[in-house]
C-alpha cells in the first residue's frame, strides 16, 4: 500500500543531517527551516551504541523550556514509515509531541520524556484534590509548587488554579481565558474524579464508562497549543469505595473511576500526551483518605513523591 499521508516534525539536531536520514530513512527528505519560541536546548549524553554509530556523537541536544528563547531548525516531512523509523531512533530520553512553531504551525517535536524537568511555568487546573482540600500545606500541588520554585527562583513559576468541585468540562471551559496572563509551559490537569460521580441513589451496577472525557481532552489540548504549552494529564487517585457510598449528594464507585483512568490513558496514549498516573501511590493505603476521595496530608506528600520521581 503506497505511504501518502505527510508528517511535519521540526528537529534541531541529528535529524537534519543528511547521513542521518540516510541511514534511518533511505533518502535525503524534504525540509525547511523553522523555528521554535519558548524553548532553549541542553546536552544530553547518549549510550546508545546504535544511535551514536548514525549520528557519529555521543552528546546530542535535548529541549527545554526558557521564556524569550527561540531554537532554530528545521521541518522534515516524513512518511508514515519514516516518522516510525524516527521514533524509534530517539532514546529513551525523548518523547514525540505537538508543539507550535514561531509561525504558528502545529508540527511534531521531540521533547524531554519526563514533562515537569524541562518546565518552567506550570498552570494547574483540577479539583478540590488538586486544590489541596484537608491539607494546610496546600497538597501535593503546594509541594510540588515549593521544590519546582526552589530548583530555581528566578526563572520558575507555577499557578495552581485548581477549584473544589469542578469537573473537566468546567477546566475545558474556563481554562482558556486563565493562560494569557500567566504564559505557562505547561498546562497541567489534573481534574475527572467528579466526572466519574453519580447522583446518590444510582443502582450499584450502573457502571458505565464516565461520558465526553475524550472531547474535554481534546478541548484542552487545543487550548494548551493554543498558548504554546505542553498538555499533562494527571489522575485520578485511589478511592476507597466502602467511605464514598453517598458523599455530599454524589456516589463514587471505583469502578467508575477506574474507567474515568482507562479513559484518560488511552486518550493521552492516542494522542501522544503525557499522562501521570497517580493511582498507586494511595491504592489500598486507605488511611491516606480523609474521606475515602480526599488525600490526607500524608496521602498528599506520597503523591507528590510519586510526582516528584516521575518528573527527575
Amino acid at each position: 500500500m503506497t505511504e501518502t499521508r505527510p508528517h511535519t516534525l521540526f528537529s534541531f539536531g541529528t535529524l537534519r543531517d543528511e547521513r542521518v536520514q540516510t541511514a534511518l530513512f533511505g533518502r535525503a527528505v524534504p525540509t525547511s527551516p523553522a523555528s521554535l519560541a519558548g524553548y532553549t536546548t541542553r546536552p544530553l549524553p547518549i549510550t546508545d551504541p546504535a544511535v551514536i554509530a548514525a549520528s557519529g556523537l555521543d552528546v546530542h541536544l535535548i529541549l527545554e523550556r526558557r521564556l524569550g528563547s527561540a531554537v532554530e531548525g528545521a521541518v522534515l516531512r516524513l512518511t508514515d514509515r519514516e516518522l516510525a523509523a524516527a521514533d524509534a531512533y530517539e532514546v529513551d530520553d525523548y518523547v514525540r509531541r505537538r508543539v507550535a512553531l514561531t509561525s504558528g504551525e502545529s508540527v511534531w517535536a521531540y521533547l524531554d520524556a519526563k514533562p515537569l524537568r524541562s518546565a518552567q511555568r506550570i498552570v494547574i487546573v483540577g479539583d478540590s484534590i488538586a486544590y489541596g482540600r484537608c491539607d494546610p500545606r496546600g497538597g501535593w500541588a503546594g509541594r510540588l509548587a515549593a521544590s519546582h520554585i526552589a530548583r530555581n527562583e528566578a526563572g520558575h513559576r507555577l499557578f495552581n488554579l485548581a477549584i473544589p468541585g469542578i469537573t473537566l468540562a468546567d477546566v475545558s471551559e474556563q481554562t482558556p481565558a486563565l493562560l494569557g496572563p500567566r504564559r505557562p509551559d505547561t498546562l497541567l490537569v489534573a481534574a475527572g474524579i467528579n466526572d466519574s460521580a453519580l447522583p446518590a441513589g444510582s443502582p450499584p451496577a450502573r457502571f458505565d464508562e464516565p461520558t465526553h472525557v475524550e472531547d474535554r481532552l481534546d478541548a484542552l489540548a487545543a487550548t494548551a497549543l493554543d498558548h504554546n504549552a505542553r498538555l499533562v494529564v494527571v489522575g485520578p487517585t485511589w478511592i476507597d469505595e466502602e467511605r464514598t457510598h453517598d458523599y455530599e449528594g454524589l456516589r463514587f464507585t471505583r469502578a467508575r473511576v477506574l474507567a474515568l483512568r482507562a479513559s484518560m490513558r488511552a486518550w493521552c496514549e492516542e494522542n501522544h500526551v503525557d499522562h501521570l498516573d497517580l493511582w498507586e501511590p494511595l491504592r489500598g493505603n486507605a488511611g491516606l483518605l480523609v474521606d475515602g476521595v480526599h488525600p490526607t496530608a500524608e496521602g498528599h506528600e506520597a503523591l507528590y513523591r510519586h510526582l516528584d520521581e516521575l518528573s527527575r
